[in-house]
């Protein structure tokens, strides 16, 4: 199992952590599979009024895909399968608010679990960044999910700036990714607590509201998504050519 879930009866608040800290939480496609069978299962469980989602470790919250991983693709050049498309909360209908701790790294597919959440706590030493672009990828989906949470220039400051920079949890915050600052270590106690005071309210005015929220941003999401795929078919380089960059990365990044 890559994920740990730990549901708390009397309040209401289901922990989710991402549990493969030997590889800094990479999405493999079977934590793929266990995210969106956990958030499907959470719709039907009366439980579980709100979540939180925090990774195993102090080095990362998720560092994306798993570059490890090998997904089978069609022949046609016009489709690309991407297995994150369905590991956020929002993409498989659940509409409870979901709290996400971070501490560590958030790169690349973290984007897609950041993007559903309803807000972000983080420890100061959290850092995001998307190294697309250095590996010869498109920052498709991510970068439309980000376009939701951020000002237009610092997203694209992040997706173009690829593995260069690494956004630092302040930046974060003064930009509005993250709604609130710990310390190291204090993110997943600050957002549980959060998730606390959520999970006592009436039910059905807390899931209204996250369906009113998405609702304002839903519209430009899906429009960005229907023109991912082509993007990507266009403008990612042969495989053998990314794995070649993946393996020359910068190792120093600088932090703003």
């Amino acid at each position: 199992m890559s994920l740990r879930v730990t549901v708390d009866r009397d309040t209401g608040v289901a922990v989710v952590l991402l549990d493969r800290p030997e590889r800094l939480n990479a999405i493999d496609l079977g934590m793929a599979r266990e995210l969106a069978g956990t958030w499907r299962r959470f719709r039907f469980d009366p439980d579980v009024r709100a979540v939180v989602l925090a990774g195993s470790g102090e080095r990362a919250f998720c560092t994306g895909i798993d570059r490890d991983v090998e997904v089978p693709q069609p022949g046609s050049p016009f489709s690309q399968d991407d297995p994150l498309l369905r590991v956020g909360p929002k993409a498989n209908d659940l509409w409870k608010p979901v709290v996400v701790a971070v501490e560590g790294m958030a790169c690349g597919g973290a984007f897609y679990l950041l993007g559903e959440a309803e807000f972000v706590v983080a420890g100061t030493g959290a850092r995001f960044f998307d190294p697309h672009t250095g590996y010869g990828m498109v920052s498709a989906y991510e970068s439309v999910l980000m376009a939701q949470r951020m000002p237009y220039g610092e997203v694209a400051r992040m997706a173009l700036m690829g593995a260069a920079e690494r956004m630092s949890a302040r930046r974060a915050y003064d930009v509005g990714l993250v709604s609130e600052l710990t310390e190291p270590g204090g993110a997943l106690d600050a957002a549980t607590a959060c998730a606390v005071v959520l999970a006592g309210y009436p039910t059905e005015a807390v899931q209204g509201t996250v369906r009113a929220l998405w609702t304002t941003r839903e519209a430009s999401v899906e429009r960005g998504f229907a023109q991912a795929p082509q993007l990507i078919a266009l403008g990612n380089l042969p495989p053998g050519r990314q794995a070649e960059l993946f393996r020359r990365r910068p190792r120093d990044h600088r932090v703003r």
